[in-house]
């Protein structure tokens, strides 16, 4: 088989490797160990360095179709667009006669073209995995709401099949509710639940930007200090907004209770995971949450905002806390469990529990029957 991915992911060439964001491309290279030959059409950009949370691709014959980077944000880089377009649709095209099989990533620029000209190929097999926010009700981009149309009409998109996250009402026989998956059934150990006798560690991983809302966290770990809360948030991940929340933490004299680590690779990650009672997710867009699934593996407890399909994955309060996008409201779901060890407790299994259904190798086994 032939697999083309369409992807808007920006990837980086190193040592004759093509690398790109580390959780995306472990989960690509599972769907190209099914196939004999891999095509990649996204960006690239050859002058970034490889970062601790990048990872290369694994194919013997693989090749990379690279396209211009291009973006709708506004009136300026819409024009720009347009002068590209050509080059792109070509590109697209010639890949997709190429294909047997054609995967699209979304939402991104780059998913919406390929679901806009997937509709002229009704022949050929496709997969559109969703990454983002399926909830029907939710306010999103136009572009996002465009490819959820696109691909949610059995009409133009023939012979594909949706992967989403999530359980929606009303969705068109063509949605399948998916999962995504970070660790090997191997990896799972026994993983007591954290008692409160010392400090109580919480984590946020997820990049420093506004949609992710890190202020929102450093403010929640303010109100704990002043509510006499013995406390410490590591923080797993970089962006534009390290320098306000560098400045946040010397203003507010958090030095003792947040520590900045930067990005990190996979097993930093993974052992703050084991050691954390709490996970702080504040976002303001998900899919499939990946460290919400992460930090149930190992009994830290999630408190996160109610966007996509969390509450679902929390089992509706029964495996975590959803919190308003408040620091109050934060700081007190947290005082909640650490004045009442058996609920963390029974929280604390019961997300263990269901997250350790979702290993590698289930999620391997899914990929394939989607492929065959």
């Amino acid at each position: 088989m032939r697999l083309l991915v369409i992807t808007h992911v920006l990837h980086k060439v190193h040592d004759n490797k093509i690398y790109g964001y580390g959780p995306y491309i472990k989960e690509m290279n599972l769907w190209l160990k099914h196939v004999e030959e891999a095509k990649i059409l996204g960006p690239l950009d050859n002058t970034m360095e490889v970062s601790k949370i990048d990872l290369a691709y694994k194919h013997e014959k693989i090749s990379f179709n690279k396209v211009p980077l291009f973006s709708l944000v506004s009136i300026k880089e819409i024009l720009l667009t347009l002068l590209k377009l050509p080059i792109l649709l070509f590109k697209i095209i010639q890949a997709m006669f190429w294909a047997d099989h054609i995967h699209l990533r979304c939402p991104g620029n780059m998913g919406l073209l390929g679901s806009i000209v997937q509709v002229f190929f009704p022949w050929k097999i496709k997969t559109a995995k969703y990454a983002g926010n399926w909830d029907p009700n939710s306010k999103q981009p136009w572009s996002y709401n465009l490819q959820k149309f696109i691909l949610s009409s059995t009409f133009l998109s023939k012979n594909m099949t949706v992967l989403t996250y999530g359980q929606w009402k009303n969705q068109s026989e063509n949605i399948l509710p998916f999962f995504t998956a970070s660790y090997k059934s191997s990896e799972i150990i026994e993983c007591k639940p954290r008692q409160f006798n010392g400090v109580t560690k919480l984590v946020f991983v997820g990049s420093l930007n506004h949609g992710k809302r890190p202020l929102l966290a450093l403010e929640s770990i303010k109100v704990m200090k002043d509510m006499n809360l013995n406390i410490h948030l590591d923080v797993m991940g970089d962006g534009t907004d390290r320098e306000q929340l560098e400045s946040y933490i010397r203003e507010n004299n958090l030095q003792n209770q947040v520590t900045l680590h930067g990005n990190q690779n996979a097993q930093f990650v993974k052992e703050h995971y084991q050691q954390a009672h709490f996970l702080i997710l504040m976002s303001k867009s998900e899919g499939w949450p990946k460290v919400v699934a992460e930090a149930m593996f190992w009994g830290c407890v999630p408190i996160s905002t109610n966007v996509s399909c969390v509450n679902y994955m929390m089992g509706e309060g029964t495996r975590g806390k959803i919190a308003l996008v408040d620091a109050t409201d934060i700081a007190t779901k947290v005082s909640e469990y650490t004045l009442n060890e058996k609920l963390y407790k029974e929280t604390s299994i019961a997300g263990m529990q269901w997250s350790r259904h979702y290993t590698l190798e289930s999620f391997d086994e899914a990929i394939a029957k989607v492929l065959s």
